[in-house]
């Protein structure tokens, strides 16, 4: 006969409970998922990720652990979403690869942002769109411009363009001669001059001016021009509202121009602006905060670290 703790004046030890093999496995689980529960770790964040230069690198492959990272991030309990440039037919597939299904994305640079309808077929829908008479501006461009390729995207997600360019994703797009590109209202403008550089793009932008919308220059003679006042954050606050996610809750990461709009929006309101190593100066300036370069995985180094 063993003698209680009021016998021996030690400690009581507490009893021991047998579990089947099948509750103790279920009991593990839900260990492990609640430690990573945002009730668990503070309120969740709402993180907004680049695509081109932050996820991806400029081959198309993927920063190195990224996709750990996303999931790590969403296990927490935190809403992972994009906030890009791109159209949404080039967006989609960076959602699949990335292994999330976000309730919005923003795309072309704030001007179009989707809803999801169903996650496991990453369908989505227009949610809001912004759009804007590009005929001056595109008018304008050509006088300087006349051997640039021209695209703009419709309200419906259509693009047509003027030539074929190996950087751009043309599927489902039409080819059209340059007086259709101003037929009708667009959400966004691209132009491309392949014998023009980053500087020159630059220059002429500033010289010709472009006051009655909002536009970016790539790293490349790249220029994207939105409708006047609208970027990625314009499209991120009517998100944030959405989804009820406090403003200083609020991660943004990015690396080109086309993302001080957010990076700005983020730190108006208490959150945070990561940059990449690899953006321009004014960029990094603009965030306040630099993570590694893409080659080297920043988002990861970020994301990991929450």
């Amino acid at each position: 006969m063993t003698p209680d703790s009021s016998e021996t004046g030690l400690p009581d030890t507490g009893e021991i409970e047998r579990t089947e093999q099948e509750d103790a496995a279920e009991l593990v689980e839900e260990l492990a998922t609640g430690s990573e529960r945002p009730d668990a770790a503070g309120e969740r964040l709402l993180i907004v990720l680049d695509i081109d230069g932050t996820v991806l690198l400029e081959d198309e492959t993927l920063s190195p652990g990224v996709v750990d990272a996303v999931a790590h991030a969403g296990s927490a309990g935190h809403e992972v979403m994009l906030a890009t440039g791109r159209s949404w037919e080039s967006t989609r597939g960076i959602l699949r690869v990335l292994g999330i299904a976000p309730e919005y994305v923003v795309c072309s640079n704030g001007a179009m942002v989707m809803k999801r309808v169903e996650a496991d077929e990453v369908r989505y829908e227009r949610w809001h769109t912004e759009t804007f008479d590009a005929t001056e501006v595109l008018r304008l461009l050509r006088e300087h411009l006349p051997d640039a390729r021209y695209m703009v995207e419709l309200p419906d997600g259509s693009r047509l363009y003027t030539e074929y360019l190996d950087d751009w994703n043309l599927v489902g797009a039409r080819r059209v001669s340059f007086d259709e590109l101003v037929e009708q209202p667009v959400c966004r403008v691209v132009v491309v001059s392949p014998g023009d550089s980053e500087a020159d793009f630059i220059e002429l932008v500033e010289r010709v001016g472009l006051n009655e919308v909002s536009y970016a220059v790539g790293w490349t003679a790249w220029l994207d021009v939105a409708p006047q006042g609208v970027d990625k954050g314009t499209a991120l606050e009517l998100v944030r509202k959405e989804l009820g996610v406090d403003p200083s809750r609020v991660l943004v990461i990015g690396d080109g121009r086309n993302d001080v709009g957010m990076f700005e929006w983020a730190l108006q309101h208490g959150g945070r602006a990561v940059a990449m190593e690899q953006g321009p100066d004014e960029v990094r300036a603009a965030a306040g905060e630099v993570t590694t370069t893409v080659q080297a995985g920043g988002v990861a180094a970020i994301l990991r670290a929450l």
